[in-house]
């Protein structure tokens, strides 16, 4: 077994929740370790937006000129295509923040941009190839874990232990916390085709019988999303790629002819979407957050800054709490009164999107009609201000809080 180490906060998870939360306690002085399971951030189809909220919270931190001199791409509205017809749907130029756009942007450029931030903190540790396999105990509170690296076996020992290991959340599996399942009747298939001179910039959603398909622009290649009914993929390819190729060239518009670009079913990737959240977000020193406390619908891509707004509440709440001691259990029942809200509205609101849109138009041979809020957006534009408020920034966005510590 590899040296014990000891901190004050443990968390479990290099991802959007993590990283934030880790570089935010550090920037405070608090001394942090921050376990990523691979090797690197570098993990295809991700959720990829970092909107609005987001972005502003890098502007408190000072880093948005920096951030966005990296690659990205921006989009300042949203739009739908059913049959042939374009329907303008959220509008974010209007939003009270600094940048009124998502930002498209691999998730890994984030991760790394996040990681670069924090690593030249003194309080900051990132341990890669580092995997939390199970919690250890001080009679009923948790106080660190055991990980497996490279080296072997660790135990680190933590006031604090934070789960931010996603929607397969190992540390959740050991919790015995109860998870209420709200259901997902969709699943998605995320796939790349290429990008040619002319084709347009703006994101592309459109909308069929029994088809749903979004293409997102991202500099030399789109990012492309098919939403099929739960469980349909094995279907998909009993029919084979032939098949599966045709099936999206009915949809896929100025890219229809660049079908040939999926080579196989490799280059396809199953997104089994689940929607969720636990009772109870904390244990005795146990924090779970992101998905990890509550897993989100694609719907709207709010995924990431969901995570990185809980982030932000946790260490606006347990930074000063931190500073002096362990946190009780209701310090961190704290930060589940603050996001508990806003994650069961964005999921209340995801949920009606799948059951009443999605669900029919995947179950529907009939040439669709635009539903009449599409119809009351067009004749009223200003209502777009409310569909790109509750995408851009979501409910209840938080402010950065936390001081900066000087080394």
């Amino acid at each position: 077994m590899a040296d014990n180490l000891s901190t004050t906060c443990l968390i479990a998870g290099g991802g959007p929740a993590g990283m934030m939360c880790g570089y935010l306690l550090a920037r405070a002085g608090i001394d942090v370790i921050v376990l990523e399971k691979h090797a690197d951030f570098l993990r295809d189809f991700r959720g990829d937006t970092i909107h609005p909220s987001t972005l502003e919270a890098l502007s408190e931190l000072g880093l948005i000129e920096e951030f966005l001199a990296r690659p990205h791409q921006e989009v300042t509205r949203l739009k739908v295509e059913i049959g042939g017809r374009e329907f303008s749907v959220a509008d974010f130029s209007h939003l009270p923040t600094r940048c009124k756009f998502i930002a498209l942007m691999p998730q890994w450029d984030f991760l790394n941009f996040l990681a670069e931030k924090a690593k030249a903190l003194s309080a900051f540790r990132l341990m890669m190839q580092a995997e939390a396999s199970g919690p250890m105990r001080a009679g009923e509170r948790v106080s660190g874990l055991v990980v497996r690296t490279p080296q072997g076996e660790r135990r680190i020992e933590a006031k604090l232990t934070i789960g931010a290991d996603g929607r397969h959340s190992v540390l959740r599996e050991h919790s015995g916390l109860r998870v209420r399942d709200l259901g997902a009747p969709i699943d998605v298939l995320w796939l790349r085709l290429p990008h040619k001179p002319g084709d347009p910039s703006d994101p592309v959603a459109r909308m069929a019988a029994g088809q749903f398909f979004i293409m997102l622009y991202r500099g030399d290649y789109w990012q492309c999303a098919l939403v099929i009914a739960k469980g349909g993929f094995e279907e998909i390819r009993r029919t084979g790629l032939d098949a599966f190729r045709d099936r999206l060239r009915m949809i896929a518009g100025f890219a229809a002819d660049r079908m040939d670009a999926i080579a196989s079913f490799d280059d396809v990737k199953l997104l089994t979407v689940a929607v969720n959240r636990l009772e109870e977000w904390a244990l005795p020193g146990l924090l779970f957050i992101g998905d990890a406390a509550h897993a989100m619908s694609p719907v709207g891509g709010v995924g990431v800054n969901l995570a990185v707004q809980d982030a932000i509440a946790a260490a606006n709440i347990l930074c000063p709490v931190l500073a002096a001691g362990p946190p009780s259990l209701d310090d961190l029942r704290k930060v589940q009164r603050r996001r508990e809200f806003p994650t069961r509205l964005t999921q209340a609101a995801q949920v009606a999107v799948q059951n009443r849109v999605l669900a029919p138009i995947l179950a529907s041979r009939r040439a669709m009609q635009p539903p009449f809020f599409l119809k009351l957006l067009q004749a009223w534009p200003f209502l777009r201000r409310i569909p790109a408020r509750m995408v851009g920034m979501g409910v209840r966005p938080e402010h950065v809080k936390t001081p900066a510590f000087t080394n």
